[in-house]
């Protein structure tokens, strides 16, 4: 029996981790490795491997330090602005945890960044920064049409898939959806959920794919809905799926 945490860091971020029932534990973009020592401690576990995601500092701050002091294999992707690392990986091939009995696939998903990968096993996907519960992350490298085409390859996955995305942006992101597609009653009920987790001190993800796929707008560009409001906005509809993926970023970065 495998168990999924939600380790708080900085902010907003969230460290996964993932534990079995004797104490081994992978965890995945450790930002922080006091976080991660600490949720160690609490219940002798000991760490038994990282993974990357990408290369910004709040997703990979602790890795030097936890790699240091636990000799733990870390994985991650072909990118050189991170140097901590024992194996680099790509997409379609798999990270083999044995003590966890875990096995998850690499996708690459760029957009967030060039060589942002994505892991998926067990049911969970590890997304980083590339979706968020109602959004995703910004484009600080790749292009409009390298993210869409990243989070057609996420939503293609199983309805049960849990995201596991890397930060708490939901009800943020929520009020953007909301004003680009106010009359989807999903979307309703799912910020009334997320604001009820959040009142209570509850993390928000992860959510199950099925749900982002009927309230994120990110993963429904495709729809007259939001077809109709970009329409509106910009005076004409876009040209394509593309183009109208690229006015929903735009849009949500200055909104």
């Amino acid at each position: 029996m495998l168990t999924l945490h939600a380790i708080p860091a900085f902010d907003d971020n969230y460290i996964w981790a993932v534990t079995a029932a004797d104490g081994a534990t992978l965890v995945v973009d450790p930002g922080s490795a006091g976080a991660v020592n600490g949720f160690l401690a609490e219940s002798n576990r000991r760490l038994c491997a990282i993974v990357i995601s990408h290369h910004h500092a709040d997703h990979v701050g602790g890795l030097a330090q936890l790699r240091a002091a636990h000799r733990v294999p870390c994985y991650g992707p072909h990118e050189p602005r991170i140097t901590d690392l024992d194996v680099r990986v790509d997409d379609g091939e798999q990270v083999v945890v044995p003590e966890l009995r875990l096995r998850l696939s690499v996708r690459a998903v760029p957009g967030h960044t060039r060589s942002h990968v994505a892991y998926f096993g067990n049911g969970w996907l590890f997304c980083g920064d590339t979706l968020f519960s109602l959004g995703c992350g910004r484009l600080f490298e790749g292009t409009p049409a390298q993210m869409l085409a990243s989070l057609d390859s996420l939503a293609a996955l199983p309805d049960d898939t849990a995201v596991c995305c890397a930060h708490e942006y939901t009800q943020a992101n929520g009020r953007f959806a909301l004003a680009v597609d106010p009359g989807n009653a999903a979307l309703l009920a799912r910020i009334a959920q997320v604001d009820t987790l959040r009142a209570n001190g509850q993390p928000s993800v992860p959510v199950c794919l099925a749900s982002e796929r009927a309230t994120n707008p990110f993963l429904r560009v495709d729809t007259p809905a939001i077809v109709a409001a970009l329409g509106a906005r910009h005076g004409s509809p876009p040209a394509d799926r593309v183009e109208a993926f690229a006015w929903l970023r735009q849009w949500k970065d200055t909104f």
